[in-house]
């Protein structure tokens, strides 16, 4: 994770950043904090990047890299108030040992775009990474990559409209009105229990969350969704990350998760069905 000791809103990249509303900065951090202590407190890995002055989106440090199998994919940015970032995080994981890290050709965005599940790659696209992402993504990871298209620009990636639940269980849950007809028409056929959110709480930034199989940290916000959630077996845990959310980005937008491969010393933790060792940069 990436505290956002620089973080304010001073340009609109996307629908939900407006100049004009100023950020409360010692607020912000102590609702990032929150997020932070709370990880541990569950019993994961938190590693932390050190923010940067003119860079003020790097608390959304999902969209830093994507990691599976202890193989890193950095990101490389839509927009030029980005672009700085992504040699900061690739940075990170060459210090850190990491030796397989990939410097892109294509735009995507990291996590923003991207999504593990056992089965496939889900790769966003539509406002931000680039469908020339995909097929460079596959190559890379040596994972099926499914392509899904964003229409709505309150959803500008894939993380505001679609969580992984159970990552070795292949369950999500997604807002169906943030994609094509087609990418609804796939979802539903990959994933025909998935949860289904409500345009409420997908407004609420509901599914820019966090899963680690069991515990599910999400926007206190999206009411709708910890029913459902509970009955599937989960424990939703409501987090307040308002002043976070004029950036455009919640608890998923500001964790990284760091998959490392099953038999390799963790350079910031190990994952496990039963303690998944996050991290975010």
């Amino acid at each position: 994770m990436c505290p956002p000791v620089h973080f304010r809103v001073t340009y609109s990249i996307n629908p939900w950043m407006d100049p004009g509303k100023p950020v409360d900065l010692p607020l912000a951090l102590a609702q990032w904090e929150e997020l932070r202590d709370r990880y541990r407190a569950l019993g994961h890995t938190v590693e932390e990047l050190d923010p940067r002055p003119g860079l003020p989106d790097m608390v959304y440090a999902a969209n830093g890299a994507t990691v599976v199998d202890g193989r890193v994919l950095g990101a490389r940015f839509a927009h030029p108030e980005r672009w700085a970032e992504a040699e900061v995080h690739l940075e990170w994981f060459r210090t850190h040992g990491y030796t397989e890290v990939h410097e892109p050709a294509h735009i995507n965005e990291g996590e923003g775009d991207f999504a593990v599940t056992a089965s496939w790659l889900l790769a966003g696209r539509g406002f931000r990474s680039s469908p020339l992402s995909h097929a460079e993504a596959q190559e890379f990871f040596g994972r099926p990559v499914i392509g899904l298209d964003l229409v709505d620009p309150r959803y500008y990636h894939l993380d505001t409209a679609l969580c992984v639940l159970d990552e070795a269980g292949d369950e999500v849950m997604y807002y169906p009105g943030a994609f094509s007809a087609g990418s609804r028409a796939v979802l539903r056929r990959l994933f025909p229990d998935a949860l289904i959110a409500t345009e409420e709480d997908a407004a609420a930034l509901g599914l820019n969350a966090v899963s680690d199989g069991r515990h599910v940290l999400l926007p206190q916000a999206a009411v709708g969704l910890f029913g459902p959630l509970r009955e599937r077996g989960y424990e939703p845990l409501g987090m307040d990350l308002g002043e976070l959310l004029k950036g455009g980005g919640s608890v998923k937008c500001c964790t990284q998760e760091l998959r490392q491969a099953p038999s390799s010393p963790a350079a910031g933790g190990q994952l496990s069905p039963q303690s998944v060792s996050r991290a975010s940069l």
